[in-house]
């Protein structure tokens, strides 16, 4: 009865809550193919763990309907107000752009008060975006880099994209399956650029 009653007490519950957690699959993993996924329009997610140091990772893969030299330019206007639509952002500006070298900055609805300050190199040759935070500790973060690569897909595009991070309560993050966690901060993200780019489509069909 006395250990019965442990398990009611806040420390008890976090235990079996995060045993829980833990048994779950990882995400994005069914009985059905990649490739059939994908197609359909659902994104695909992998939990990565970093090899060099600690923290978390994920791989996340999705297809949107647009060529890939369309969706290069729409994935590199980083001077834009469209993500403004996007309602996990709350502020975009860019800051400088020397050579292949951006740097942005963004304000995230689930942080508010901490800007992001993002360095992004991009590979126009390889259709590769390398990003890494330039402010970590300002964003209550150890660490946060990675990067997003483009693939042709007959008329399609496949994205994607890896990130390694540390902070106080990835690890809870990562598994947790429902709304504020990883999960559903990366499909709505993934959503949302496919719906994004069908909108923005013919703006960039005919520039250079």
């Amino acid at each position: 009865m006395y250990k019965f009653k442990n398990l009611l007490n806040p420390g008890g519950m976090i235990a079996i809550l995060w045993i829980f957690l833990s048994l779950l699959p990882a995400s994005g993993k069914t009985s059905e193919t990649l490739e059939q996924q994908l197609l359909d329009g659902r994104s695909v997610i992998h939990l990565l763990e970093p090899q060099d140091r600690e923290g978390k990772g994920y791989k996340l893969i999705y297809v949107v309907d647009a060529p890939l030299e369309i969706f290069w330019k729409f994935k590199t206007d980083f001077d834009n107000e469209f993500l403004l639509s996007n309602k996990l952002i709350h502020s975009h500006r860019l800051l400088s752009q020397k050579g292949n070298v951006v740097v942005t900055e963004n304000r995230y609805a689930n942080k508010p008060g901490a800007v992001f300050r993002w360095q992004t190199t991009v590979l126009p040759n390889r259709h590769l975006l390398k990003f890494i935070l330039l402010n970590p500790q300002e964003c209550g973060q150890k660490y946060h880099s990675g990067y997003i690569r483009l693939e042709r897909l007959d008329q399609k595009t496949k994205v994607i994209q890896v990130a390694y991070f540390d902070f106080f309560g990835a690890s809870f993050w990562v598994k947790y399956p429902y709304y504020g966690g990883m999960k559903h901060f990366l499909e709505y993200t993934a959503n949302w650029e496919q719906q994004a780019i069908l909108n923005l489509k013919e703006r960039y069909q005919y520039q250079p």
